[in-house]
Formats: structure tokens, sequence, C-alpha cells
């Protein structure tokens, strides 16, 4: 099992990692960092590879990617995690460009990186792309705005590639996680309810993923949340939500 993996240098990617190669699986490990990535490595048995890239780079992302095709005759399974968190207000004109950071991190990146892998996925008629979504694009939520876009995207993005890849033998899973505990929601000012450890959250979401399901939202009680937020009505929804504390917004000179 081959298994080419962005985001992976913290948190739920690091969780999949581990988790992918106590199964057994050769990885390709992608993040800006390399001594994190290294380290991971170190820690897990079996060959892998490691590639510094910062997934907004679309030429060294897709290099990196044919890289990892070469070296392993063809990824079994690719996963576009990488992702970014940030609180935007539209009515902030510095907020802009976080806006813009936040869409192209967590959903032209995720083009990017399946872009290289579907022509010889379809070659050999098999083979499973994974986008992580979050139960966050359910419904826009105050302070989210860029973040409950971007995966609401997610979403859609995945579905249309579903569909389009159906008869290919290319499947498509959209994995949706609730709240699990990283250093992107640590930053968090509210509750979150089935809070998850990353171990806990890969196991189950590299379940989903061998299994070929098509959507899985991980915690199972977050997937009844997120279907009672879709089902109510805009008046309730907005009465509930509209005095939420806002996630924290990007900070001049902070890293994201």
């Amino acid at each position: 099992m081959k298994v080419f993996l962005t985001g992976a240098s913290s948190g739920i990617g690091a969780a999949l990692a581990a988790e992918f190669a106590r199964r057994g699986a050769t990885l390709g490990l992608v993040a800006r960092r390399r001594a994190a990535l290294d380290e991971i490595v170190g820690q897990s048995p079996g060959r892998h590879h490691v590639y510094a890239v910062d997934v907004t780079d679309k030429d060294a992302l897709i290099a990196a990617a044919r890289a990892f095709d070469d070296a392993t005759g063809g990824a079994d399974i690719v996963v576009a995690n990488a992702g970014i968190s940030i609180g935007v207000l539209t009515e902030h004109y510095e907020d802009l460009d976080a806006f813009g950071d936040v869409l192209e991190t967590n959903v032209l990146a995720m083009a990017y990186t399946f872009h290289p892998f579907i022509a010889p996925m379809r070659a050999r008629g098999r083979g499973t792309l994974v986008g992580i979504g979050s139960v966050a694009g359910v419904r826009g939520l105050p302070g989210s705005e860029a973040y409950c876009a971007s995966k609401a995207a997610v979403a859609s993005y995945c579905e249309s590639l579903r569909v389009e890849l159906k008869r290919s033998g290319v499947k498509v899973v959209t994995i949706v996680p609730g709240f699990v505990r990283t250093p992107l929601t640590a930053k968090n000012p509210y509750r979150m309810p089935f809070l998850m450890e990353p171990e806990q959250f890969a196991r189950r979401a590299v379940d989903a993923i061998l299994a070929g399901v098509s959507y899985r939202v991980i915690p199972w009680p977050m997937a009844i949340v997120a279907g009672l937020l879709r089902l109510m009505p805009n008046r309730l929804f907005d009465r509930a939500f509209g005095n939420r504390p806002y996630k924290p917004r990007r900070q001049p000179g902070a890293a994201d």
C-alpha cells in the first residue's frame, strides 16, 4: 500500500501517517517543515519518502507527487489533508489576504494534490483520492467565514470528482472530522463537543478510507449533529450561533 499524504507534519496528518505506517504502508509525506517530517519517518517502520514542499506551490507539489509515483510504481491512496484555520472577518481589509490564503491552502491545494495522480490512476483502473473536510463546512459560523467556505467547497469539489471518476475505477472519499485535538483546534475559544484524540480519529479514518466509503463524518455522533444543523431553519440557527465566540484572527507577522 503506497500512500501520498499532505499536511503530514503535525495534528491529523501526523496521526494518519503513523496509522498508515502501522498498517504497512509506504508513505510519501508532504509538509513545509522537513525536520518534522524526518522525525515522523524515524518513528515509522518501513521505507518512506519526504517532500519539504509548500502545498500552495503548485509546480513543486506536482513534481513531488510525480517523484513519489515514479519511486513507488504508483500511489494507491492520496490524502489531501493540508489545511489552515484562521478567523476571518470580511469587514477588515487586512483579513482579505488571509481569506485568500485559506482558500488556496484548503481548496486549491487539494486540486494541486490530486491532479498528477488522476491520469495514472485512470490508466491503472484503480486508486483512491481522499479529501479531508470538516463539519465546519455544513453551516456557516460567525468569525470563520473563510474556513467554513473552504470546507463547504471541499465537500462539493470531492463530490463532483467522485461522480466524474465513478466509471474509471478511481474512488473519491470525503472524510469529515468533527473536533480533533490538534494545534489548530487548540486556538478555538468555544466548546468542542465529542473532542477526539488524533490517534483515535486516524484509526477510524483509515478504516473508512480502506473500506472505500464515499463520505464519512468522524466521530459518528457529529454526523447526527451535522444533519440536524443542516435541517435547522435559518431563524433558529442564527439565534443559536449568533453569539458564538470568534476564532482568533491572524496577527501581523504570525505564522498560521
